[in-house]
């Protein structure tokens, strides 16, 4: 009894693991280039970094310095040209900016934009708002020149509005400040000219409103998906973040 147990099991598991193969070798586009934004790092992405790797997917979560959009599109960069092959580029919310310069990479075959800023060639995340009459307002810049948003509550409020005060916490307590200088910085040629994009509008969003997201879709070209979530919708709504990404990647070639 217990032999023919064992011996099930390791046709289970053999069945299992060929079902698997079968479904990543089937991918259009296997390596997935995640960029947070400001008020955030690389682990922001976790629970939809486990769920596309389960999909087969090699997944690499960026860490922006947020020290400029040169820097964050070179840190971008540099993790792109680590893959041999074809890349999904995805950013959330600032760096819409940056995977729009930094999809110019010939293998970047594809942009994922989430509750995204995403400026046209010539332009800057500030020249966006103002010409979509949305101007960045209610955040001064400290000493050094750096924005921050480490108060619980006002993260909670703006950031995160559809997960638990305890989450907020914790999310406020490893938030990075951006420099305020980078929303100056224009991008060069915006990348979704040349390459397909999709966009995730969060309509529950506090930090950028769901009617100006939709105009920078539309300006976009890119194909849109409405979701009921906060600004952090790979926190709040990850099953869902990730079945996006999944489609684009399976559409992208």
């Amino acid at each position: 009894m217990h032999s023919f147990l064992r011996r099930t099991a390791l046709v289970i598991g053999l069945w299992s693991s060929a079902i698997f193969t079968l479904h990543a070798g089937d991918l259009n586009i296997k390596n997935i280039v995640l960029v947070h934004g400001a008020f955030a790092d690389g682990s922001s992405w976790a629970a939809v970094t486990s769920r596309l790797q389960a999909k087969g997917y090699h997944v690499t979560a960026v860490q922006n310095p947020l020290t400029s959009l040169v820097d964050d599109v070179a840190a971008t960069e540099r993790v792109i040209a680590r893959h041999s092959g074809d890349v999904l580029l995805v950013g959330h919310s600032w760096a819409g900016a940056v995977i729009s310069q930094a999809g110019n990479a010939p293998n970047v075959k594809g942009l994922v934009y989430l509750s995204a800023l995403v400026p046209d060639s010539g332009e800057s995340v500030v020249d966006l708002l103002e010409r979509l009459h949305a101007p960045m307002e209610g955040m001064a810049a400290d000493r050094d020149g750096l924005l921050w948003l480490d108060n619980a509550d006002a993260y909670h409020q703006l950031m995160a509005n559809d997960l638990s005060q305890y989450q907020a916490r914790l999310l406020a307590a490893a938030q990075q400040p951006i420099a305020a200088s980078a929303f100056r910085e224009k991008v060069q040629h915006a990348a979704w000219h040349d390459k397909p994009a999709w966009y995730l509008l969060t309509e529950n969003d506090r930090a950028l409103k769901p009617d100006v997201q939709a105009v920078i879709a539309r300006q976009t070209g890119a194909r849109v998906l409405r979701l009921n979530a906060s600004h952090l919708s790979m926190i709040s709504h990850p099953d869902a973040v990730a079945t996006f990404i999944d489609n684009a990647a399976r559409r992208s070639l």
